[in-house]
């Protein structure tokens, strides 16, 4: 193999080109559980909504604004059972968790803000509600992030300094947030690696934490076929890939792993999560931490740009 040939990957290098770092203490890969909080902020005839949320567990969707307490019961077990689960394989494992948090699930479940507190985890926002925010203006919107912030601070004891919306934003999503406090921001599916971004509207760039959709739990929610064992499989698949990679790359790795209490909760599917902790524990080289952490971490190593185009 010629030498041009053997040297093609390097057109792949990171467009930010960032000089080499390291996660503390040299590891090359970072782990980050996010466990989404959203159980009880979701679309409700009982909260005035137009239509309730959909039943992803059967592809059940009305258009109707017609109450679905069944549904709305399927929601709560997250908070009831799928809770104490997933805080259970936390506590035994030693792991802290980013919990994405829509702010109303955790004003309507205080004894979870409580775990959170108590644990020492990250709070990230995940909006005052889990709707779509993309679909207000300009001064709601940044009056949602607001009252997002207020309340999980009021809640957990920690103003929140990351967000994740539910999957659109709007184009001044980031100038809010800078000018709300907010660190850095998790829309992104973009890489594998935190990075710096621009910020339309600011001259300041903000932090992006690239989470994935690939890896999570929801997969097993709207599409009932893909089991367990599937998404085990994928999970540890992943984090071999990228600690592999991260052997030898110039910038170290992230995998994010999303997780919902009403989903990987459930008895059926817990198991999953405890084997890939225990997959993960045979490896060496990963940090286990928060997105607060990692992305604190990042920006101390990597300096901002002055301004990016």
């Amino acid at each position: 193999m010629s030498p041009a040939v053997r040297n093609t990957t390097e057109i792949f290098r990171p467009m930010t080109m960032q000089p080499p770092w390291s996660w503390p203490d040299g590891a090359k890969l970072a782990l980050s559980i996010v466990v989404n909080v959203e159980e009880g902020s979701e679309y409700s005839v009982a909260d005035g909504d137009p239509m309730p949320e959909p039943v992803d567990e059967l592809g059940v969707t009305l258009k109707k604004p017609i109450r679905m307490h069944g549904n709305e019961s399927n929601y709560r077990y997250g908070i009831k059972e799928g809770a104490r689960r997933i805080v259970g394989l936390l506590d035994a494992h030693g792991i802290q968790a980013t919990w994405t948090a829509a702010a109303l699930a955790l004003e309507r479940a205080p004894e979870l803000a409580q775990v959170i507190r108590s644990r020492g985890d990250e709070a990230c926002s995940h909006g005052w509600r889990w709707i779509h925010q993309f679909r207000l203006n300009e001064a709601d919107e940044r009056a949602f992030i607001r009252r997002a912030a207020d309340s999980i601070e009021a809640s957990t004891g920690k103003r929140p300094l990351g967000w994740l919306s539910r999957y659109l934003h709007t184009e001044h999503t980031r100038r809010l947030l800078q000018e709300e406090g907010f660190f850095y921001h998790m829309d992104d599916y973009s890489a594998d690696t935190p990075f710096w971004d621009a910020v339309p509207g600011s001259d300041r760039p903000m932090v992006i934490m690239p989470y994935a959709l690939d890896s999570n739990d929801m997969k097993m929610w709207i599409s009932p076929a893909y089991t367990p064992d599937m998404w085990l499989k994928y999970a540890c698949d992943t984090f071999d890939q990228l600690l592999l990679e991260a052997q030898t790359a110039t910038e170290p790795r992230l995998m994010s792993l999303g997780l919902h209490l009403r989903i990987i909760g459930r008895p059926g599917r817990i198991w999953a999560l405890k084997r890939f902790f225990e997959h993960v524990e045979q490896a060496r080289g990963v940090w286990i931490t928060t997105r607060i952490a990692a992305a604190e971490h990042f920006a101390a190593a990597v300096a901002a740009p002055g301004q990016l185009s």
